[in-house]
């Protein structure tokens, strides 16, 4: 039994659509025996339907998806599992105990605390430049042949090399801010992380300093915005009066919730202000303009 969790730096990736990569549990009499990671690209849900088909993947565990979605997964026999959060490798054992409630088809409006709010179409203003989300490697929809007019980190950016490069890397690191709070550790885990090196599962900071890195070493950078989510957009941060969004009253600051664009696109936000007739959300990535520092211990390089 194969079961795949939308994946992101060790947590539950909340939207199914724009998962970068899948973390894949080998699963044998209720217990996992292995894992890896799998690059998902942020395809689409149809493609991503398939990748995880073509994988043997039985169940499929992840935050917010749509009805889309969710019928793509079924027709390839595929149980899905959805409004799961937090830890990844948690989210399995919860499910393999039988404790993970499946909310289904929660396109639009769901949080990290499972809780589910009312869909309803809203525009977002920030679309033309990916909802602040271009530094994930989403799709901004304005991406062809010629390249991204609105994503500059997401086409342009130099090519990374180095002899790791196109390799599956496994990896402990530990994350901090500049005033030193952790926010993530592979060594609290007490699992490596996986990748393969400059595929864009990482952010571009994380994976040039892998890519000439040897098996053993560890090493400590420091990485401005650009090289890691990116700037904070301005024009991602909108308000919607209340009155115009039913469930929105039901919501609180700090929330992470979905809306959806005249396309029928899903895009993850967070409520920034409430006040009486007026919700604020930001659909700028969390890390949007912070200054990140990893420690990072390269444990093992294979073949990809």
């Amino acid at each position: 039994m194969k079961i795949a969790v939308t994946y992101e730096n060790g947590e539950v990736f909340q939207h199914f659509g724009h998962t970068e990569q899948f973390k894949v549990y080998e699963v044998e009499d209720g217990k996992v025996i292995s894992s890896e990671i799998l690059g998902g690209n942020g395809a689409g849900h149809s493609a991503l339907a398939a990748l995880l088909a073509d994988k043997a993947v039985n169940v499929l565990i992840c935050g917010g998806l749509g009805g889309g979605a969710e019928a793509a997964l079924r027709e390839r026999g595929i149980e899905v599992c959805a409004g799961a959060s937090g830890n990844a490798d948690a989210a399995v054992e919860a499910y393999l105990r039988g404790e993970l409630v499946n909310t289904g088809a929660n396109c639009d409006h769901h949080d990290h605390h499972g809780e589910d709010h009312s869909c309803e179409e809203h525009e977002c203003p920030g679309e033309a430049e990916g909802c602040g989300n271009s530094d994930e490697g989403e799709d901004c929809g304005s991406c062809g042949e010629g390249g991204c007019a609105g994503c500059p980190g997401c086409h342009q950016m130099p090519q990374i090399t180095g002899k790791n490069v196109g390799r599956k890397c496994r990896t402990h690191y530990r994350g901090t801010f500049n005033d030193g709070t952790q926010f993530d550790s592979s060594y609290d885990r007490g699992e490596p992380l996986e990748f393969i090196c400059g595929a864009g599962m990482m952010i571009r900071g994380f994976d040039a300093a892998v890519a000439n890195m040897e098996v053993g070493e560890t090493v400590q950078i420091h990485l401005m915005p650009e090289d890691a989510y990116g700037e904070a957009d301005p024009a991602a941060i909108f308000p919607v009066e209340i009155a115009q969004l039913p469930g929105a009253e039901n919501l609180s600051v700090g929330e992470h919730v979905y809306l959806q664009n005249t396309m029928g696109q899903s895009f993850p936000v967070r409520v920034a202000a409430k006040d009486a007739e007026t919700i604020t959300f930001d659909a700028n990535h969390e890390m949007a303009g912070k200054e990140l520092n990893f420690t990072i211990e390269l444990v093992e390089v294979l073949d990809a």
